[in-house]
């Protein structure tokens, strides 16, 4: 299957490292226009230029926008009124104990994970329905149906961006344009190998050894028993933000290893 996106403009946020950049790196090795979006311009540049020297050619512009904030999603739209893929990748998450997360805290998180792609969506959803052809991707988690006990406020917005995805799916009966979530599981973006080395030293193992007692800890039901790559979870999120893709609308599609012990 040969994807190609030529002639598509993709929005891609939180795309200055890790799964964010990944998926810009596919898209545009794919033929689509991207924009990589990142809080600075230094970063969003700096993964501009890494995805042309990766994919020589590659039409890539960095668009510095903190989509945290209303106007921070304003200010990506006034840069990039139109787009006919649209990646909501932005996301934080942190291990806390459910008794000391905060209103603060709570309302941080559901204003960067949920209200973002919200913002986003309402911003180029309805130009993608006057064109009739677009995709949206929410990128949610597989924590988003194994809510983890360390990281409930991350749980619970990746839940919620299952249930817009769906809704927003449904304002696109009889049309081209689709919505669609990807639900990934462990992956070893550059957060999490920090994160792996420092428990390798803390433990004085091996880094791979680290990581696979991770996994056996923690994710024990992982059918592949490791770390995702990015690049295994931006190959889905071409694909279904393709042309190839046209009668997969409304879906949660899994890239979690099979941690998810459960069918549908």
């Amino acid at each position: 299957m040969k994807i190609d996106l030529s002639g598509k403009t993709a929005v891609v946020t939180g795309s200055g490292s890790g799964i964010g950049l990944a998926i810009a790196r596919g898209l545009a090795g794919s033929g689509a226009s991207v924009v990589v979006n990142s809080r600075t311009q230094a970063k969003a540049d700096e993964a501009a230029a890494s995805i042309v020297k990766a994919v020589p050619g590659a039409k890539v512009r960095g668009v510095a926008a903190d989509v945290s904030s209303a106007a921070g999603c304003a200010k990506l739209v006034d840069a990039v009124p139109s787009a006919d893929i649209l990646i909501n990748n932005t996301g934080i998450y942190e291990s806390k104990d459910f008794f000391d997360i905060t209103d603060e805290d709570w309302t941080r998180y559901f204003e960067t994970n949920v209200m973002s792609g919200v913002r986003l969506s309402r911003a180029y959803m309805k130009g993608m329905l006057q064109r009739n052809w677009g995709r949206i991707v929410f990128i949610s988690s597989e924590s988003a149906i194994n809510i983890p006990t360390e990281m409930i406020q991350y749980g619970t917005t990746k839940t919620a961006q299952l249930a817009i995805s769906r809704g927003l799916a449904e304002l696109t009966k009889g049309t081209a344009v689709t919505v669609n979530s990807v639900l990934p599981g462990p992956t070893m973006s550059e957060g999490v190998e920090v994160f792996v080395k420092n428990l390798a030293k803390q433990n004085g193992q091996p880094e791979d050894e680290a990581a696979a007692q991770f996994i056996k800890q923690h994710r024990s039901t992982s059918l592949i028993q490791r770390f995702a790559s990015v690049d295994e979870i931006a190959n889905m999120v071409v694909y279904v933000s393709s042309r190839e893709a046209s009668a997969t609308n409304g879906a949660a599609l899994r890239v979690e290893g099979g941690i998810l012990q459960t069918i549908f």
